[in-house]
């Protein structure tokens, strides 16, 4: 079969020939029909992820739409394996495959599925929301991000607020109130303490500093600080650590998690899955997405992308 084959973790994938892997008993062979380029994807074709193998020769690729021998579509995930969905065949757990109506827009369901599952598995399985509840976004702006502000409405929440870097990127995204993360540190400090302290639930995509600061901003003006605030830490663009002054954990209810593979069992993520395909399909997840033949990949790896618009490859 054909794939984008990464041989090198310093270097994009090429279009090559590519045996298909083992059939183990429990799998089942899906033709793809659309896969997408997500920041996942990145990381572990570049060596980078800690949950990959980081074996080569590789295909990337994590999750893609595409048809079952017997013609039906489906939406599948694929395990942590060398063996990507970046091709024009994948081998996938027949218990990760979600089955999907038979007329759907493939290319805009992989674009979507991956970055809405970060938002809807944090608040539906790590913190499940309750309805009316406030939920802050720190890094709105991103893909994901945006995706989440959409995501937090649609399970109920009564106050969603969005910050990040492009807060122009938020104006019809449906958030109460946007903050700039751009300015003066104590300006910046102020918004967020106005706009979002008394948050109970904060979708954290940056970490670094920009956390750090924005997580002393809403607990300093927090009104009751024994009021629990859960923070779920879900991407880290800002930094992979993050400094944390010890009186945040002892003078508020504060509890940090993170939402990632490993902290939720697969199988209960895949029981998510139909729902957020459902909603997706029904437009009430609105994403920028761009078709790119497969044969391309090496062109279209590292091409500049118009902001927010996610690459969906296509064999």
């Amino acid at each position: 079969m054909k794939a984008a084959v990464v041989r090198s973790f310093d270097a994009p994938p090429r279009y090559e020939e590519f045996d298909l892997p083992h059939v183990a008993p429990d799998d089942v062979v899906v033709t793809v029909l659309a896969a997408g380029l997500h920041p996942r994807v990145r990381s572990g074709a570049s060596g980078k992820h800690y949950a990959d193998e980081h074996v080569l020769p590789m295909i990337p690729g994590i999750d893609a739409v595409g048809r079952l021998p017997d013609g039906k579509l489906v939406y599948c995930v694929v395990h942590d394996t060398p063996y990507g969905t970046m091709a024009e065949k994948v081998v996938a757990d027949r218990h990760r495959c979600v089955p999907l109506p038979d007329r759907v827009d493939e290319v805009v369901l992989a674009a979507a599925m991956n970055p809405g599952m970060s938002s809807w598995i944090a608040l539906q399985l790590r913190v499940p929301i309750q309805a009316g509840q406030s939920v802050f976004i720190l890094g709105a702006t991103g893909n994901a991000g945006r995706m989440a502000v959409q995501i937090a409405r649609l399970l109920g929440a009564g106050r969603v607020v969005g910050a990040g870097r492009e807060i122009e990127r938020l104006a019809s995204c449906g958030a109460d109130e946007v903050v700039s993360l751009v300015g003066e540190p104590g300006a910046v400090h102020a918004a967020i303490a106005r706009a979002a302290s008394e948050s109970d639930i904060v979708l954290d995509y940056l970490w670094g500093k920009p956390a750090a600061d924005a997580m002393m901003a809403l607990l300093t003006a927090r009104e009751d600080r024994s009021k629990p605030i859960h923070w779920i830490q879900i991407g880290s663009v800002a930094g992979p650590t993050m400094e944390l002054p010890s009186v945040a954990l002892r003078s508020t209810n504060l509890r940090v998690m993170g939402s990632g593979q490993g902290s939720v069992a697969a199988r209960a993520i895949v029981a998510e899955l139909p729902r957020l395909a459902e909603e997706i399909l029904k437009g009430r997840i609105p994403v920028d997405a761009m078709r790119v033949p497969l044969a391309e990949v090496e062109r279209a790896w590292n091409a500049p992308v118009r902001e927010g618009r996610r690459v969906v490859f296509v064999p």
